[in-house]
């Protein structure tokens, strides 16, 4: 199974991730088991068992009635890969350039803030392990880590910085420039979050861990947001909960920010990086992609927050499609939301995605593991992309295109159960 002798290992431009199929198959002859079962039901079942229920509902909760989620599985499903056959598969490259960084593979680590509560280490096992499997990694503005000790695990990994953007413009500029001089080469603002989804389970619980004092690191190193909090009398040692409530509210307000902020936002970001990428996060509609050409982003990333934001909404999927038929060619395209395997990841390429960012599967691992769950969660994502490109007749990256894949209409009902998945 996957041989270690295989000659062609040598040559191949990329690690044969696909030997820790071979060394779980192995475990059992030196008295070992694997660490847990990666089929995302079942890791998210393993999750839900190791958290709190707070961590489990912040973790899971989607907006409204989870339809969103649910469209963004069934748009994979309704999505066919051709594989092609006596293809010379031995030295295929997984490899691929994002903004002058090449990584191991077309996917990499969605951001994702308030780590803390799924692993007391927060971000920092996630950070680490990024950097050892040379997999872009991105921060959130409402990360529960400081800047400077993320990038310090993060090594020399490529690392972005996701900017959830407050209404103090020397706060924004401050929290890039702290990204920026510590590593984070790549800006990419969320559009589609200036205040939580509607969330039955969290607000039923009344789950929201910054207001409980939990998850305010990157405020509370914040020599700006510290002189706020100096202002109005807060002492964040005193009284955690204010201070932290004081942080997230200036990050999810509540007050939308519109197209004319953007060119200069852009600006700033250039100014501070030397003219680094600049991207939007969250774009759906064609025409907001147009918009984002015009502006002169340099890309964007297809996404509707995994469905945790507007439910009922087109699928990522389709949007991805929509967008790509549009501006496929006059900008660079991310995607996100929805992904569960390397099948997904191919297809989110197919349909003219450059990189894909995953999410939910690697806090599940982290959620059970820590920094342990996470490296195996993302090494079984690489051995399983490397064996889909082996056995589907792919030599590189660039050959997973839109001609591999054949597509059903668009026929989504309502399932009477919702999939775990």
């Amino acid at each position: 199974m996957s041989d270690p002798n295989n000659p062609n290992i040598k040559e191949r431009s990329t690690q044969q991730w696909s030997l820790y199929q071979r060394e779980n198959f192995w475990k059992p002859n030196t008295g070992e088991v694997p660490l847990f079962n990666t089929e995302p039901g079942k890791l998210e079942k393993l999750a839900k068992e190791k958290l709190t229920q707070g961590g489990w509902f912040y973790a899971s909760s989607n907006a409204g009635l989870s339809h969103t989620h649910l469209a963004n599985r069934q748009a994979f499903f309704r999505h066919k890969i051709i594989p092609r056959q006596l293809v010379d598969t031995n030295l295929r490259d997984t490899t691929t350039t994002i903004f002058g960084h090449k990584v191991a593979a077309p996917f990499g680590f969605a951001p994702i803030g308030i780590n803390k509560i799924y692993h007391p280490l927060g971000e920092l096992p996630v950070a680490t392990v990024a950097n050892e499997l040379n997999l872009p990694y991105c921060l959130s503005t409402a990360g529960s880590t400081a800047i400077e000790k993320v990038a310090q695990a993060n090594g020399q990994g490529p690392r972005f910085y996701q900017l959830y953007m407050p209404h103090d413009d020397e706060l924004t500029v401050s929290l890039l420039t702290r990204a920026f001089n510590n590593g984070f080469d790549v800006c990419m603002l969320t559009t589609d979050t200036w205040q939580l989804g509607w969330r039955h389970d969290d607000i039923a619980a009344g789950n929201y861990a910054f207001y409980r004092g939990i998850g305010a690191e990157i405020g509370l190193t914040d020599p700006v947001f510290l002189e706020r909090l100096q202002a109005t009398g807060i002492d964040p040692e005193k009284d955690p909960q204010r201070a932290g409530a004081a942080w997230i509210d200036s990050v999810w307000h509540g007050r939308a920010w519109s197209w004319e902020k953007m060119p200069w936002l852009i600006k700033k970001w250039k100014e501070i990086s030397g003219g680094r990428p600049f991207l939007l996060k969250g774009i759906q509609s064609v025409e907001d992609a147009k918009k984002a050409v015009e502006i002169g982003c340099d890309g964007i990333v297809v996404s509707n927050h995994a469905g945790r934001q507007v439910d009922g909404a087109i699928a990522s999927l389709d949007a991805l499609e929509n967008i790509v038929a549009a501006v496929g060619d006059q900008i660079y395209i991310t995607y996100d939301s929805g992904i569960r395997g390397a099948a997904d990841i191919a297809k989110a390429l197919a349909l003219g995605a450059e990189f894909v960012f995953v999410g939910r599967l690697w806090v599940w691992g982290l959620s059970i593991m820590g920094e342990t769950g996470v490296r195996h969660v993302m090494k079984s994502l690489l051995a399983d992309f490397d064996i889909l490109m082996c056995v589907g007749g792919f030599q590189n990256v660039g050959q997973i295109d839109r001609s591999v894949l054949e597509s059903y209409p668009k026929s989504y009902a309502l399932m009477v159960e919702k999939s775990k998945l």
